[in-house]
């Protein structure tokens, strides 16, 4: 059996590659596919075999998918431009006969009203339609979106705009491993899994900072376009700094909050927010 990674040069597609052989796919049925195959030279050196793919490039998309029996669709990083570039995965896995496409969503896709929801949603439906036999991982907010930001909470105190809304935050790696479960073992074709660790607020992550720091660490919550306004005086661009702000409102509204499907896939609880925050710190 073939499986195929895109993204395999990013955080979660190198977590997945990684995920498929400690569940023992045998590396030489493992193809690790990215922009810049030099970024793949230690995947390599492990016996999974690497090929160049691009998602703007549908040819260099067909060579890469050919063989495949799954595909693991690594959702692409441009926003704005996803819809096209998806458009090419789908084609070329519909031209190689793909037998299982697993894509990496976003909570809540087909009711978000989140701005980065608008790509994926466009690409769950396309896949539907190709026919190709599907599974939509829909992952909630990554863990380390908050943990990368220790620092500053730590020197500033954690700002927002989410209210009181609850993120079902996990790790990429348990996300990846959820990915590989799913790649590996039957009775997935056309499901939909919503997937994220146990939920918590702004303030509980801040709580549990300053539980763990000894530091008095407070949330601050801003109005929308307050918070948008604080992000890019932090010197984000200002198109990112709306997209993250966005995203704090749906939170506000409950959409990015999900079940338990997460850990029956992976057959243990998440990583907790308290975990990540001691290891990152």
């Amino acid at each position: 059996m073939s499986i195929v990674v895109t993204g395999a040069t990013g955080h979660l597609g190198r977590l997945i590659v990684s995920a498929l052989l400690r569940r023992g796919v045998p590396a030489g049925e493992i193809v690790a596919l990215g922009r810049d195959t030099d970024r793949l030279a230690d995947l390599a050196g492990r016996g999974v075999v690497t090929r160049r793919a691009d998602y703007d490039d549908l040819d260099s998309l067909r060579a890469a998918f050919a063989g495949a029996d799954r595909l693991m669709f690594v959702s692409g990083s441009e926003v704005g431009r996803r819809t096209v570039q998806h458009g090419n995965v789908i084609t070329a896995a519909e031209e190689a006969g793909v037998g299982l496409v697993a894509y990496t969503s976003i909570a809540n896709a087909d009711t978000s009203s989140l701005v980065l929801a608008a790509e994926h949603k466009a690409t769950e439906k396309a896949i539907g339609a190709s026919g190709l036999p599907y599974v939509f991982l829909r992952n909630s907010w990554y863990l380390e979106n908050y943990t990368a930001q220790l620092p500053t909470y730590l020197r500033h105190g954690v700002a927002g705009a989410a209210g009181d809304g609850r993120v079902s935050a996990a790790t990429r790696a348990d996300f990846a491993e959820a990915a590989a479960v799913v790649l590996t073992t039957e009775g997935h074709t056309n499901q939909v899994y919503e997937l994220g660790g146990a939920p918590f607020t702004m303030t509980e992550l801040a709580a549990e900072i300053s539980r763990q720091k000894g530091t008095a660490v407070s949330y601050l919550d801003l109005p929308v376009d307050k918070y948008t306004e604080l992000l890019v005086a932090a010197g984000l661009p200002e198109g990112y700094a709306a997209a993250l702000a966005d995203g704090d409102r749906g939170l506000a509204q409950g959409e990015l909050e999900v079940g338990d499907a997460l850990a029956k896939l992976l057959g243990r609880a998440p990583t907790t927010l308290a975990a990540a925050i001691r290891a990152a710190l």
